[in-house]
C-alpha cells in the first residue's frame, strides 16, 4: 500500500544537467533517477503533508539519521518553517553497513540523542529506508524512551528490498533496489555531495 502523496520512479529514468558537472565521478555513475529541482518540490509537497498532520502541536522534535538524512534534514525543516509547526532537531548515528552496500540489520548506535524526548511528538527524517531492519530498530528504540508519537518521514524507499513491514507514514519516492547515491548518500563516504540521485554502477561497490 502507498503512502498518500508517494510517487513511484521504478523504471524511471531522468536526465541530470548540471551547471558544472563533476568529472571525477561521472565514470562511476549508471543513471540518475532524481534530479534536484523534483527533489526540493517533494520535499515541500512532504512538509505540507507533515504539517496538516500536526496541526494543533506545538513544535516538533525532527530526528535526523547521520549521515545520510543531513541533506533532507535541512531542506525538510526549513520546509517546515514556511508552513508550521514550529521544529527542534536533533540527530542521531547508527551504523549497519560498514563499507558494504547492504544492510547487516545489527545496529550498532554512534550517536545517540542529546536530549529527553519523553511526551514528544518525534519524525524521524530519513535518507531511504531498504530493508526496514534499521529503521524497525530505531522506531523501537525511540518508543522505549516515552515519546509520545513516532512517525517516520522518509526521502527514498525500495519497496523490493523490504525485509520487514514498517510504518512509514511520509515517503518521497519509491525507488528501484539498485545501490544509489547522492543527496546525502553515500558510497564509502563518497558521492554525497551530489546534487541529485543516482544509481552507482555495480563494478564500482563490487571491486571493494
Amino acid at each position: 500500500m502507498r503512502c498518500p502523496g508517494e510517487r513511484s520512479l521504478i523504471g524511471v529514468r531522468h536526465a541530470w544537467v548540471m551547471s558544472q558537472p563533476a568529472s571525477w565521478h561521472a565514470a562511476d555513475i549508471d543513471r540518475v533517477i532524481l534530479t534536484e529541482e523534483q527533489i526540493r518540490a517533494r520535499t515541500e509537497e512532504l512538509a505540507k503533508e507533515v504539517s496538516a498532520d500536526h496541526e494543533g502541536v506545538d513544535s516538533l522534535l525532527l530526528v535526523g539519521v547521520l549521515k545520510g538524512a543531513v541533506m533532507f534534514m535541512a531542506d525538510f525543516a526549513r520546509a517546515l518553517a514556511k508552513v508550521g509547526p514550529p521544529v527542534e532537531l536533533e540527530f542521531m548515528a547508527i551504523s549497519s553497513y560498514g563499507q558494504g552496500a547492504t544492510s547487516s540489520g545489527v545496529v550498532r548506535i554512534l550517536k545517540d540523542l542529546d536530549c529527553d524526548i519523553a511526551g514528544r511528538h518525534v519524525v524521524v527524517v530519513e535518507d531511504i529506508v531498504d530493508s526496514g531492519l534499521t529503521l524497525s530498530w530505531l522506531l523501537r528504540y525511540l518508543r522505549s524512551r516515552s515519546a509520545a508519537e513516532v512517525d517516520v518521514v522518509t526521502l527514498l524507499r525500495k519497496p523490493e528490498a523490504m525485509k520487514v513491514s514498517v510504518p512509514v507514514r511520509y515517503v518521497g519516492f519509491d525507488i528501484p533496489s539498485e545501490f544509489v547515491v547522492g543527496y546525502g548518500l553515500d558510497y564509502a563516504e563518497r558521492y554525497r555531495e551530489l546534487p541529485g540521485v543516482a544509481v552507482l554502477k555495480p563494478s564500482v561497490y563490487r571491486r571493494s
